[in-house]
């Protein structure tokens, strides 16, 4: 009565090769479809899916957070920041026109600006704090800089020689309780000679404007002067510190100031915007890899409960595998129906994860304002982070790179689980039917 039965399925399965030849895929899509006796192996599929598509949005998540960071961290700064900057030694350029006019003949600069650059301290109603103060020409700077861009109140225009005007940063204009129109006092470290011994230089300044360019460390320590007030301030007579370039490409900086330095005279130094702030720099893109290699951990401990899933199923259908290599699948066969299973969920888990995390990275902005509101906490502090917002830049790359990584792991966990489905021998597996 059962040989019946058995040319029936062997006919059906050769039918299967033949007209479709993807009898393992047939059989794969049919286990997963199938409902099982015990829902427990259902259970820990489900939490292999939720896994990976958990890591993969957080990873995603994650990744465009750091991206988001470290752009919006360079972009502030190079508001205010040179992308290129040629000084001289000891802080001291004279002939700084034949300078600027040999770095303006470099096909990737379109502007540059002379500077002076000097520490001092400002004072005003008894409060006290130390200050960049830099010296510009208001006309050049704006075709080197976005400080003018940036201005909350007056213009740089209002820095005229002579005046002794000055434009603060607004959180250091906060700071020494200051508006448009009041005067702070400048302590110059540089003293002057007197019959009573070495005292300080001080000069008043009329604040005439503040900006804030979103850089939190730039706005509360930079004080703006005319370039003229400054050399007379300084004592640098005709002299600056330096120049400052401006890029067509800011990527380019590094490459830049290599040839600049070749052309340029042998005593000026030449350093691009990434020296400025390079150990923040790495240790940001540090941070970035070291976050990055602790979720994929989650994702490889999702892929491999998939092991323990599917090494279950196979023990629960030993004896279909025997039934089918009795109907003559070979064990290539058999292994190949359990990776299609397997595959299976992986590739659902990665196409969640994909979803889930291309809608966190886009909205975390709106997730993190809402968590900050209902726990009243603050993820961004301005003072240690510079940027008050948690920005984010969703790339390809990271998409690409999370989904790929996460379905290979996913198929490397079926391998042994369908290595075992393929080694069970038909006779013990249907000894007790």
């Amino acid at each position: 009565m059962c040989f019946v039965p058995c040319v029936c399925g062997t006919l059906r399965l050769s039918y299967l090769r033949r007209s479709v030849n993807s009898f393992p895929l047939f059989v794969g899509l049919r286990y997963t479809r199938s409902r099982q006796r015990t829902k427990f192996i259902s259970v820990i599929s489900l939490i292999s899916v939720i896994g990976i598509a958990l890591g993969m949005t957080v990873l995603i998540t994650v990744l465009s957070v750091f991206n988001g960071f470290q752009r919006e961290v360079r972009t502030r700064m190079l508001s205010a920041v040179a992308h290129v900057q040629v000084t001289g030694l000891g802080e001291s350029l004279r002939d700084w026109q034949a300078v600027a006019d040999i770095a303006a003949k470099h096909p990737h600069v379109t502007a540059a600006a002379p500077y002076v650059s000097a520490q001092g301290l400002l004072t005003s109603g008894g409060k006290v704090r130390g200050a960049l103060l830099r010296g510009i020409d208001p006309a050049a700077e704006e075709k080197v800089s976005e400080i003018g861009a940036h201005m909350r109140f007056g213009t740089l225009e209002s820095l005229r020689s002579g005046e002794y005007n000055v434009v603060l940063g607004a959180p250091l204009a906060r700071a020494l309780d200051v508006t448009v129109g009041e005067r702070v006092v400048l302590v110059a470290p540089q003293g002057q000679v007197t019959p009573a011994g070495i005292l300080p230089r001080l000069r008043q300044f009329t604040v005439t404007g503040t900006f804030e360019v979103g850089h939190y460390e730039i706005d509360s320590g930079l004080a703006v002067v005319h370039i003229e007030d400054a050399q007379r301030l300084y004592r640098m007579e005709d002299g600056v510190s330096g120049v400052r370039l401006r890029l067509d490409d800011l990527f380019l900086a590094r490459q830049v100031a290599r040839e600049l330095l070749a052309v340029l005279p042998p005593e000026v130094s030449v350093s691009d915007w990434s020296r400025f702030n390079a150990t923040y720099f790495r240790a940001v893109e540090l941070e970035k890899r070291m976050m990055s290699l602790l979720l994929f951990f989650i994702i490889a401990i999702a892929a491999f409960n998939m092991v323990a899933s599917l090494y279950m199923m196979v023990r629960e259908k030993q004896a279909d595998i025997a039934i089918l290599r009795t109907m003559g699948a070979s064990p290539g066969e058999v292994m190949r129906i359990f990776m299609v299973q397997g595959t299976l969920i992986g590739a659902i888990g990665v196409g969640c994860g994909i979803v889930f995390g291309i809608l966190g990275a886009l909205n975390v902005d709106s997730i993190i304002g809402f968590i900050e509101k209902v726990f009243r906490i603050k993820f961004m502090p301005q003072d240690v982070y510079q940027i008050a917002d948690l920005p984010s830049e969703l790339l390809a790359g990271d998409v690409v790179m999370t989904a790929v990584v996460a379905f290979v792991l996913s198929v490397l966990a079926t391998l042994y689980p369908s290595w075992r489905a393929s080694k069970v021998n038909p006779a013990e597996a249907l000894r007790y039917e």
